[in-house]
């Protein structure tokens, strides 16, 4: 089977823009880089990958640039910038442009903004513009609270491609269910939503078997189908839980238990048709595709 990770981080601690670094787990506390994945990444058969933002620092989106052009693997990079700045489609423009299409899409870290209805002010709407403009993603990474600002949001805004990251978040480890499962079928219902199958692992609490899963997963396939989930590996803060091959062995059987016939579709054809990379992955041609 075709695989593409459509989630993943790399950081270097001493650049210093990792503000969330200094509260996380101290097994994060360290650098992550192309060295320590790609093993990994190979032995899982993975032929791609989409590096992800992980710093609210424009500086971080070009060092990301200069990994991925080290790196044939990395097919793309989701960034990020100030949606508030009054500026904010001139920087978005220029990262684009410094990109050299290697600027997938963009990831402000709403999840982290003390007001949940951040997403739905007026003054972001020029970035979200430019966004469509460009044809770049939007990666919303929000938690159950920012749900309804993000709808909000995107019923103004019915052309951009979004994804869910993690699918929201739910707060798994304190079993809350209702306040995320109520606005994920909205979000559901705008055709253009997608959503990563990603990040799941982490919300568990300590100690607790996978299959606590199950309600969640349950529900995001019937909300938004083989047809609008992604996966990802969140590595390395999946290493907070898992090893990557672990995780990935977990997703498939999850997603075989739900759609055996779509695999090559979550695991590989969604995230090259909702990031549409320039680069093409370099699929062993051993690698048979599961339609």
């Amino acid at each position: 089977m075709n695989l593409i990770d459509a989630h993943q981080h790399y950081w270097r601690v001493d650049r210093g823009d990792y503000a969330w670094l200094r509260e996380a787990d101290a097994a994060l506390q360290r650098d992550f880089l192309p060295a320590d994945l790609q093993p990994q990444r190979s032995v899982a058969g993975v032929a791609g990958s989409v590096l992800v933002q992980a710093a609210a620092s424009e500086a971080e989106t070009r060092y990301l640039f200069e990994l991925a052009q080290a790196d044939r693997g990395i097919l793309g990079v989701v960034g990020w910038v100030d949606f508030e700045a009054p500026d904010a489609a001139a920087r978005i423009r220029a990262l684009a442009r410094d990109g050299d299409g290697l600027l997938l899409g963009m990831r402000p870290m709403a999840q982290d903004h003390p007001d949940p209805g951040w997403l739905a002010r007026p003054a972001l709407d020029p970035a979200f513009a430019c966004l469509q403009e460009l044809d770049l993603a939007f990666d919303a990474l929000v938690r159950p609270p920012q749900l309804p600002a993000l709808r909000q949001r995107l019923r103004r805004e019915r052309e951009l491609r979004v994804v869910l990251d993690h699918a929201g978040k739910p707060d798994i480890a304190h079993g809350r269910y209702d306040d995320w499962a109520a606005p994920i079928s909205e979000l559901a219902a705008l055709p253009k939503v997608c959503c990563k199958f990603s990040g799941l692992l982490t919300e568990l609490a300590p100690g607790t078997p996978p299959s606590t899963l199950d309600p969640y997963v349950d529900h995001l396939f019937a909300c938004f189908g083989p047809a609008r989930l992604i996966w990802g590996s969140d590595w390395p803060v999946l290493t907070l839980r898992d090893s990557y091959a672990h995780w990935l062995e977990l997703a498939r059987a999850l997603a075989q238990r739900h759609a055996p016939h779509a695999l090559d579709r979550i695991f590989s054809r969604n995230a090259l048709a909702f990031y549409r990379p320039r680069r093409a992955p370099d699929f062993p041609a051993s690698a048979g595709a599961i339609p």
